[in-house]
Protein backbone atom coordinates (compact mmCIF):
# COMPACT_ATOMS: atom_id res chain seq x y z
CA UNK A 1 0.00 0.00 0.00
CA UNK A 2 0.96 3.79 -0.44
CA UNK A 3 2.41 5.53 2.53
CA UNK A 4 2.36 9.11 2.63
CA UNK A 5 5.87 10.24 3.66
CA UNK A 6 6.59 12.08 6.59
CA UNK A 7 9.11 15.30 7.55
CA UNK A 8 9.05 15.45 11.05
CA UNK A 9 11.27 18.58 13.46
CA UNK A 10 12.52 17.51 16.46
CA UNK A 11 13.36 21.15 17.96
CA UNK A 12 14.67 19.35 21.44
CA UNK A 13 15.34 22.25 24.15
CA UNK A 14 15.71 24.85 21.60
CA UNK A 15 13.33 27.81 20.94
CA UNK A 16 11.94 30.39 23.46
CA UNK A 17 8.17 31.45 22.02
CA UNK A 18 9.59 34.17 20.44
CA UNK A 19 11.61 32.32 18.35
CA UNK A 20 9.31 29.53 17.76
CA UNK A 21 6.69 32.20 16.99
CA UNK A 22 9.77 33.98 14.34
CA UNK A 23 9.96 30.36 12.62
CA UNK A 24 6.34 29.86 12.45
CA UNK A 25 6.02 33.02 10.27
CA UNK A 26 9.13 32.34 7.85
CA UNK A 27 7.49 28.86 7.42
CA UNK A 28 4.59 30.36 6.44
CA UNK A 29 5.59 32.59 3.95
CA UNK A 30 7.30 29.71 1.97
CA UNK A 31 3.93 27.11 2.55
CA UNK A 32 3.61 26.75 -1.36
CA UNK A 33 7.35 24.75 -0.96
CA UNK A 34 5.43 22.52 1.42
CA UNK A 35 4.17 19.81 -1.06
CA UNK A 36 0.92 18.29 -0.97
CA UNK A 37 2.16 14.53 -1.44
CA UNK A 38 4.50 14.70 2.27
CA UNK A 39 2.92 15.37 5.54
CA UNK A 40 4.94 17.73 7.59
CA UNK A 41 4.94 18.12 11.72
CA UNK A 42 7.02 20.10 14.20
CA UNK A 43 8.21 18.40 17.69
CA UNK A 44 8.65 21.19 19.38
CA UNK A 45 9.10 22.24 23.08
CA UNK A 46 5.55 22.32 25.48
CA UNK A 47 5.98 25.94 25.99
CA UNK A 48 5.49 26.78 22.13
CA UNK A 49 2.80 24.45 21.47
CA UNK A 50 0.55 27.03 22.31
CA UNK A 51 2.02 29.73 19.54
CA UNK A 52 2.30 26.91 16.89
CA UNK A 53 -1.00 25.55 17.14
CA UNK A 54 -2.14 28.87 15.26
CA UNK A 55 0.78 29.79 13.32
CA UNK A 56 2.33 26.79 11.57
CA UNK A 57 1.36 26.69 8.14
CA UNK A 58 -1.92 24.70 7.80
CA UNK A 59 -0.32 21.60 6.68
CA UNK A 60 2.31 21.34 9.09
CA UNK A 61 1.30 19.20 12.08
CA UNK A 62 2.17 20.06 16.02
CA UNK A 63 4.26 17.09 18.09
CA UNK A 64 5.22 16.99 21.57
CA UNK A 65 8.79 15.48 22.47
CA UNK A 66 7.40 14.04 25.58
CA UNK A 67 4.38 13.10 27.51
CA UNK A 68 3.66 11.10 31.10
CA UNK A 69 1.62 8.15 30.93
CA UNK A 70 -0.81 9.09 33.39
CA UNK A 71 -4.52 11.29 32.58
CA UNK A 72 -3.97 13.31 35.60
CA UNK A 73 -2.16 12.99 39.45
CA UNK A 74 0.67 14.47 41.59
CA UNK A 75 3.47 14.13 39.11
CA UNK A 76 5.03 17.65 39.18
CA UNK A 77 6.60 19.01 36.11
CA UNK A 78 4.97 16.76 33.87
CA UNK A 79 2.46 16.85 31.03
CA UNK A 80 -0.27 14.22 30.49
CA UNK A 81 -1.78 13.04 27.58
CA UNK A 82 -5.07 14.82 27.84
CA UNK A 83 -3.06 18.30 28.19
CA UNK A 84 -1.58 17.67 25.21
CA UNK A 85 -4.55 16.43 22.90
CA UNK A 86 -6.70 19.37 23.99
CA UNK A 87 -3.97 21.25 22.43
CA UNK A 88 -4.44 19.54 18.98
CA UNK A 89 -1.42 17.82 19.15
CA UNK A 90 -1.47 15.38 16.72
CA UNK A 91 2.25 13.37 17.51
CA UNK A 92 4.35 12.74 20.60
CA UNK A 93 7.71 10.91 20.51
CA UNK A 94 8.22 8.05 22.73
CA UNK A 95 11.33 6.45 23.63
CA UNK A 96 13.80 9.07 22.52
CA UNK A 97 17.53 8.09 22.65
CA UNK A 98 17.91 10.93 24.76
CA UNK A 99 15.33 9.94 26.95
CA UNK A 100 16.29 6.30 27.10
CA UNK A 101 19.67 7.22 28.51
CA UNK A 102 19.55 10.68 30.16
CA UNK A 103 16.55 10.12 31.58
CA UNK A 104 16.60 6.09 32.23
CA UNK A 105 13.18 5.25 30.18
CA UNK A 106 12.84 1.65 30.79
CA UNK A 107 11.02 -0.32 27.27
CA UNK A 108 8.49 -0.98 29.84
CA UNK A 109 8.25 3.21 30.38
CA UNK A 110 8.04 3.57 26.90
CA UNK A 111 5.27 0.84 26.08
CA UNK A 112 3.33 2.74 28.62
CA UNK A 113 3.71 5.84 27.22
CA UNK A 114 2.79 4.78 23.66
CA UNK A 115 -0.30 3.11 24.82
CA UNK A 116 -1.29 6.24 26.55
CA UNK A 117 -0.78 8.32 23.21
CA UNK A 118 -2.93 6.22 21.13
CA UNK A 119 -5.92 5.87 24.32
CA UNK A 120 -5.44 9.84 24.29
CA UNK A 121 -5.97 9.79 20.21
CA UNK A 122 -2.68 11.01 18.81
CA UNK A 123 0.07 9.15 16.82
CA UNK A 124 2.80 7.92 18.85
CA UNK A 125 6.57 8.19 17.27
CA UNK A 126 8.27 5.40 18.68
CA UNK A 127 11.53 6.27 18.50
CA UNK A 128 14.43 3.00 18.33
CA UNK A 129 17.99 2.43 17.61
CA UNK A 130 21.27 1.17 18.58
CA UNK A 131 24.62 2.79 20.58
CA UNK A 132 28.39 2.48 18.63
CA UNK A 133 29.08 -0.34 21.22
CA UNK A 134 26.25 -2.49 20.17
CA UNK A 135 26.47 -1.88 16.43
CA UNK A 136 30.34 -2.83 16.44
CA UNK A 137 29.16 -6.00 18.56
CA UNK A 138 26.63 -6.83 15.52
CA UNK A 139 23.47 -6.02 17.58
CA UNK A 140 21.93 -3.84 15.95
CA UNK A 141 19.07 -6.09 14.50
CA UNK A 142 18.87 -7.47 17.90
CA UNK A 143 18.39 -4.42 19.57
CA UNK A 144 16.04 -2.44 17.43
CA UNK A 145 13.76 -5.43 17.38
CA UNK A 146 13.45 -6.19 20.61
CA UNK A 147 12.69 -1.52 21.34
CA UNK A 148 10.18 -2.32 18.40
CA UNK A 149 8.13 -5.39 19.79
CA UNK A 150 8.59 -3.96 23.51
CA UNK A 151 7.45 -0.45 22.18
CA UNK A 152 3.86 -1.80 20.78
CA UNK A 153 3.02 -4.89 22.62
CA UNK A 154 -0.69 -4.45 23.49
CA UNK A 155 -1.99 -2.33 20.70
CA UNK A 156 -4.01 -3.32 18.39
CA UNK A 157 -2.86 -3.57 14.48
CA UNK A 158 -5.05 -0.76 13.71
CA UNK A 159 -3.27 1.66 16.39
CA UNK A 160 0.29 0.10 14.95
CA UNK A 161 -1.14 0.55 11.74
CA UNK A 162 -1.53 4.56 12.55
CA UNK A 163 1.95 4.30 14.42
CA UNK A 164 4.91 5.89 13.41
CA UNK A 165 8.46 4.29 14.42
CA UNK A 166 12.02 6.43 13.81
CA UNK A 167 15.08 4.35 13.47
CA UNK A 168 17.63 6.65 14.78
CA UNK A 169 21.08 4.72 15.19
CA UNK A 170 22.40 6.67 18.48
CA UNK A 171 25.60 6.60 17.01
CA UNK A 172 24.76 9.10 14.46
CA UNK A 173 22.38 11.27 16.52
CA UNK A 174 24.23 14.76 15.86
CA UNK A 175 27.27 13.79 15.74
CA UNK A 176 27.52 14.06 11.79
CA UNK A 177 27.70 10.78 10.74
CA UNK A 178 24.77 8.81 8.98
CA UNK A 179 24.21 5.03 7.94
CA UNK A 180 24.01 4.87 4.52
CA UNK A 181 20.89 4.77 2.99
CA UNK A 182 21.35 1.07 2.36
CA UNK A 183 22.11 0.34 6.07
CA UNK A 184 19.10 2.25 6.96
CA UNK A 185 16.67 0.07 4.59
CA UNK A 186 18.13 -3.20 6.18
CA UNK A 187 17.02 -2.01 9.56
CA UNK A 188 13.60 -0.79 8.07
CA UNK A 189 12.78 -4.06 6.45
CA UNK A 190 13.78 -5.66 9.70
CA UNK A 191 11.53 -3.99 11.49
CA UNK A 192 8.60 -4.70 9.10
CA UNK A 193 9.45 -7.81 9.40
CA UNK A 194 8.99 -7.67 12.90
CA UNK A 195 5.41 -6.09 13.02
CA UNK A 196 4.64 -8.70 10.96
CA UNK A 197 5.64 -11.46 13.21
CA UNK A 198 4.23 -9.98 16.24
CA UNK A 199 1.34 -8.15 15.02
CA UNK A 200 -0.13 -8.63 11.25
CA UNK A 201 1.26 -7.74 7.60
CA UNK A 202 -1.67 -5.33 6.91
CA UNK A 203 0.15 -3.33 10.15
CA UNK A 204 3.50 -3.93 8.78
CA UNK A 205 2.54 -2.37 5.50
CA UNK A 206 0.56 0.38 6.41
CA UNK A 207 2.99 1.71 9.65
CA UNK A 208 5.56 4.85 8.60
CA UNK A 209 9.19 3.86 9.69
CA UNK A 210 11.66 6.84 9.44
CA UNK A 211 14.82 7.40 9.57
CA UNK A 212 16.86 9.86 11.70
CA UNK A 213 20.57 10.77 12.93
CA UNK A 214 21.87 13.83 11.21
CA UNK A 215 19.44 13.76 8.27
CA UNK A 216 20.43 17.01 6.00
CA UNK A 217 18.45 19.05 2.91
CA UNK A 218 21.45 16.97 1.08
CA UNK A 219 21.35 13.85 2.17
CA UNK A 220 17.59 12.89 2.71
CA UNK A 221 16.69 12.04 -0.57
CA UNK A 222 18.75 8.83 -0.49
CA UNK A 223 17.05 7.83 2.44
CA UNK A 224 13.75 8.60 0.82
CA UNK A 225 14.07 6.78 -1.92
CA UNK A 226 14.50 3.49 -0.34
CA UNK A 227 11.41 1.21 -0.38
CA UNK A 228 10.79 0.68 3.36
CA UNK A 229 11.93 4.14 4.44
CA UNK A 230 8.78 7.10 4.67
CA UNK A 231 10.18 10.06 5.53
CA UNK A 232 13.08 11.41 8.52
CA UNK A 233 13.16 12.37 11.56
CA UNK A 234 15.36 15.96 11.59
CA UNK A 235 16.94 17.24 14.54
CA UNK A 236 19.13 20.75 14.13
CA UNK A 237 18.24 20.51 10.52
CA UNK A 238 15.00 21.56 11.36
CA UNK A 239 15.64 24.33 13.55
CA UNK A 240 15.62 26.49 10.57
CA UNK A 241 12.89 27.11 7.84
CA UNK A 242 14.81 27.65 5.54
CA UNK A 243 16.27 23.97 5.87
CA UNK A 244 13.04 22.50 7.05
CA UNK A 245 11.71 24.08 3.25
CA UNK A 246 14.88 22.78 1.37
CA UNK A 247 13.90 19.25 2.95
CA UNK A 248 10.41 19.41 2.01
CA UNK A 249 11.59 20.21 -1.37
CA UNK A 250 14.53 17.09 -1.34
CA UNK A 251 11.67 14.83 -0.55
CA UNK A 252 9.44 16.20 -3.44
CA UNK A 253 12.20 15.58 -6.34
CA UNK A 254 13.35 12.48 -4.90
CA UNK A 255 9.59 11.13 -5.66
CA UNK A 256 9.11 12.77 -8.52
Amino acid sequence: MARTPLLMGNWKMYKTVAEARAFAEELGQHSQALGTAVDYAICAPFTSLHVLRVMLPAQVKMGAQNVYPEKEGAFTGEISPLMLAEFGTQYVLAGHSERRTLFGESDQMVNHKVRAIVDAGMIPVLCVGENLSQKESGQTQAIVSGQVTQGIAGLSSDAVARAVIAYEPVWAIGSGKTATAEDAETVAREIRSVIAEHVDAAAANAVRILYGGSVKPDNIAGFIQQPNIDGALVGGASLKASSFVEMASAIGGALA
